[in-house]
């Protein structure tokens, strides 16, 4: 019942998505203009990392892909409200668990699309990254994705309107994205911002996602960017299937 229950609204929100192909574009752009306008400026520079510059950027790139898509998803949910399509979830008999991970999958398969076409376009600029890399990155994606999702649409339960929504995420993301080392690595910067950084669960799977993509696997980044990015996902998803039971969605 609860799989039959979440493979019918991750159907609902996927048709959806494809309805709208622009919608379905437009996510990658910002990350796809920082890739073609910023990414020449680093080449040949001391990144402070293993890796070329493309191996520095692009993992960033595909993590602020999920940070800013998935941060935003819970628009919907504020939408649904006002008009009523919540009300309506509330007397049928599907699962709320459902109700929430039918949604955060669909976010899953969307960015995992974005950040496939993302990788393919970094190709064609110059990037040369193991297979195994590549795939790695792409879980991490999909962990994020699937963690950012849950708490936005957790909030979007919590708020009223848009207005209420959208600077709150703004207020949320912004830091995590300068402090995470999501452009280039923050061992470039003095001490106590990189100190300060490690403070940003994002900031771990940066390094791990660098890593795979140089063809380091075995190393400390590795093991805590998997750790954190899998706490990270289990917690925010028990807290958003917390808030769907208790605000009755």
């Amino acid at each position: 019942m609860f799989l039959h229950d979440t493979a019918v609204v991750y159907g609902r929100y996927a048709r959806q998505s494809l309805r709208s192909r622009f919608a379905l574009l437009f996510g990658v752009l910002m990350p796809m203009l920082y890739l073609l306008f910023f990414g020449p400026l680093l080449t040949g520079l001391p990144l402070g990392g293993r890796g070329d510059s493309w191996q520095v950027l692009v993992p960033g790139l595909l993590l602020q892909l999920a940070l800013f898509g998935a941060s935003f998803a819970g628009f919907m949910v504020v939408l649904e409200k006002n008009t009523g399509v919540i009300d309506r979830m509330r007397v049928t008999p599907v699962s709320r668990l459902a109700l929430l991970l039918g949604r955060v999958l669909r976010d899953a398969t969307l960015f995992g699309f974005q950040a496939v076409l993302l990788v393919l376009a970094a190709l064609a600029m110059g990037l040369r990254a193991p297979l195994a890399g590549v795939l790695i990155g792409f879980a991490f994606v999909a962990l994020l994705t699937v963690a950012l999702a849950a708490l936005s649409y957790t909030l979007a339960m919590k708020v009223s309107s848009p207005q209420e929504f959208g600077p709150t995420v703004n207020a949320l993301t912004m830091p995590s994205m300068l402090l995470s080392g999501l452009m280039l690595p923050m061992a470039l910067g003095p001490a106590w911002l990189d100190v300060l950084s490690h403070l940003m669960p994002l900031r771990y799977l940066v390094d791990a996602v660098r890593d795979a993509y140089v063809g380091s696997y075995a190393t400390a980044h590795m093991l805590y960017g998997a750790l954190v990015a899998v706490a990270f996902a289990a917690l925010a998803v028990a807290a958003g299937t917390r808030v769907f039971r208790t605000e009755g969605a």
